[in-house]
């Protein structure tokens, strides 16, 4: 028996992998068993040809067996055997990948793929064994043999009994180092753990000798352990299934049996694609917010698996960031992946399964808000603030994917409303969308600048969230119809106030002009208010900045001192203004006292802090004597 040595280029690709090219070694047990399953592949594809032989699926299997006092782990499977050409050119060269030509040989069209891509696989076990044996038998050989190797110092082959058709994969388990701890791999619930993870939907049993207890005979209170076979992996995986057979508790369980959650999905989705990509995907859109959504430490992805193998748990790709909360799993076997298996390629494939699932899960929202409108606003009130996240992003670009989803409190309707039902009520003469920010939908139906908008009838979209004015400033308007602040300086109502205000504001430019002085730093401008029915003062601002998103930029981290541009509103119509000309005329003081003293009132109405709060204190002082 001689020594053979592994080509050049293969030898330093063993030694790279064993190294580098993947970053678990718990991967070597899902290469394998993705090796063997693809052997018993072969003889299914084989008996599709040949009369000869019967492919009874029943009797064809994977072995996991463990023994830590000989430190082995042995992988056994009744798939077709190699011959030891077969050896040699599949084992001796490195990245040649029996698998794959199979695959080009054999034109496959029935869903039934083989698994194996670039042949490399096989070489991970050396990452967690001294030394790996594989004793073989083919179909068609009356012989069997046996290769075994050390690494990368090479292989022998040689000619040894085995009674059955298949191959066994005896890994010798390294012993602990300081770093790296390899007994792990030869206990049970580990074994049974990495088979769950990355091989539960394998078609073939994946089967072990399990440790179960039982009572001791004679006895209640004793138990002894015993060894029973048990099939470890589900195999038929669910989105596998016929759509029609499947139940919503089926689906329910899928869910928790993944771990997607502690909740219950409050909707589900199940694509079946058979066209130019093919791909299974069950998602789900969850009930509840995970607990660290909005941390670092969240992952948005799906589950993604080719063949029924996964490959990664995350695949942030297959998401857009809007639609970050979905659970699931997609799983397709046209999918380019890199050497190890672990990381996709960016291909077209994937591209287009990311654009149909977006399109799925959009199509599932907005049947759920046509059709079951409570579970919607159940899901809104929820998840809603990531949808506007997603419209504000990227400079808006994914705003006409979204702006059908949204829904904000109205002031009519006292609950939450879309865009097109708000557009749909709206009266002839009401040129824009109206809205009014604030911290609570209580704040906001006290707010002075609401009076004039609700006096015309017309209905206001109260924002509650921080987001809510960012999303919609890149919305900029719907259906044609612009956006407009109840705050903003121009409303676009015609009403008796608009001339009375411009007419009173001409004739006490000079009182306003002071008032603007004693103000001077903290508004742009004081005026006679259009807006005002029963309140004596408002703030009012200009420019792209609202109150509301000046409160959110200063909380920011960093934050660049925005501030919005503010106008002092005074109504004209109130007693308030009447004593502000008189100590205009008579007491230029007493005005100071006034116009401080009404800023104030107007910041602590816009929930505002006030500057200096001794004085704000002192100057109603002065008012009360």
């Amino acid at each position: 028996m001689t020594k053979k040595q592994f080509q050049a280029e293969s030898k330093r690709l063993l030694e790279m992998m064993i190294n580098s090219i993947y970053s678990q070694k718990e991967i070597f047990l899902r290469e394998l068993i993705s090796n063997s399953s693809d052997a018993i592949d072969k003889i299914y594809y084989r008996a599709l040809t040949d009369d000869t032989l019967k492919f009874d699926k029943d009797s064809y299997y994977i072995k996991v067996e463990a023994d830590k006092d000989s430190r082995t782990l042995k992988l056994s499977d009744s798939g077709i055997g190699m011959t030891k050409d077969e050896l040699e050119n599949n084992l001796g060269t490195i990245a040649k990948s029996g698998s794959l030509a199979f695959k080009k040989e054999n034109e496959i069209k029935d869903g039934h793929d083989i698994i194996g891509q670039f042949g490399v696989g096989f070489y991970s076990a050396f990452m967690v064994a001294d030394v790996v044996t594989v004793i073989t038998k083919a179909l068609d050989s009356e012989a069997a043999y046996k290769w075994e190797s050390e690494g990368a110092d090479g292989y022998t082959i040689e000619e040894v009994e085995k009674d059955t058709i298949g191959t066994e994969i005896i890994l010798k388990i390294k012993e602990n180092t300081e770093d790296e701890t390899y007994d792990e791999y030869l206990e049970e619930y580990r074994l049974k753990s990495i088979i769950k993870k990355y091989s539960d939907f394998i078609r073939y049993p994946i089967k072990m000798d399990v440790t179960s207890q039982r009572p001791k005979d004679g006895s209640e209170n004793e138990f002894e352990e015993y060894q029973e076979e048990q099939t470890i992996n589900s195999m038929v995986p669910l989105w596998r299934k016929n759509k029609n057979e499947l139940t919503d508790e089926d689906y329910e369980n899928f869910y928790q049996e993944k771990h997607y959650g502690f909740d219950k999905p409050l909707k589900h989705i199940h694509i079946s694609v058979d066209g130019a990509i093919r791909y299974n995907a069950i998602l789900f859109i969850p009930e509840n917010m995970p607990f660290d959504y909005y941390t670092k430490e969240f992952e948005k992805g799906l589950e993604l698996y080719s063949s029924g193998v996964l490959i990664m748990n995350k695949c942030a790709d297959l998401l857009p960031d809007y639609f970050s909360f979905v659970k699931g799993m997609v799983d397709s076997e046209d999918l380019s992946l890199n050497i190890s298996r672990e990381i996709l390629q960016h291909d077209r494939q994937l591209k287009l399964i990311a654009k149909n699932i977006k399109n799925k899960i959009k199509g599932q929202l907005q049947s759920l808000l046509k059709d079951e409108r409570e579970k919607y606003e159940k899901f809104f009130e929820t998840f809603g603030r990531q949808l506007k996240y997603g419209v504000y992003s990227d400079f808006g670009q994914y705003k006409e994917d979204l702006q059908d989803l949204l829904m904000f409190y109205s002031s009519k309707e006292k609950k939450l409303v879309t865009l097109a039902e708000y557009i749909e009520r709206m009266p002839d003469d009401q040129k824009y969308i109206y809205y009014a920010s604030g911290e609570t939908h209580e704040r906001i139906e006290k707010l002075p600048q609401t009076e004039m908008v609700l006096d015309k009838g017309y209905e206001i979209l109260y924002f509650t969230d921080e987001i809510d004015e960012f999303a919609i400033k890149m919305l900029l308007s719907y259906k044609e119809k612009e956006f407009k602040s109840v705050s903003s300086g121009d409303l676009g109502i015609d009403d008796e106030n608009e001339k009375q205000a411009e007419s009173e504001e001409n004739e006490s430019k000079e009182l306003f002009d002071y008032m603007k002085e004693v103000l001077s730093g903290k508004v742009k401008n004081v005026k006679a208010s259009k807006r005002l029915k029963s309140h004596p003062v408002c703030i009012s601002t200009e420019g792209d900045v609202s109150i509301e998103m000046e409160k959110v930029l200063k909380a920011m981290p960093n934050n660049q001192n925005i501030q919005a541009d503010k106008v002092l509103e005074i109504n004209i119509n109130h007693d308030v203004f009447q004593s502000l000309k008189a100590a205009f005329d008579q007491d230029k003081d007493k005005l100071t006292l006034y116009t401080n003293l009404l800023y104030n009132q107007a910041l602590l109405i816009e929930g505002l802090p006030i500057q200096d709060p001794v004085d704000f204190t002192n100057d109603i002082c002065k008012v009360m004597v």
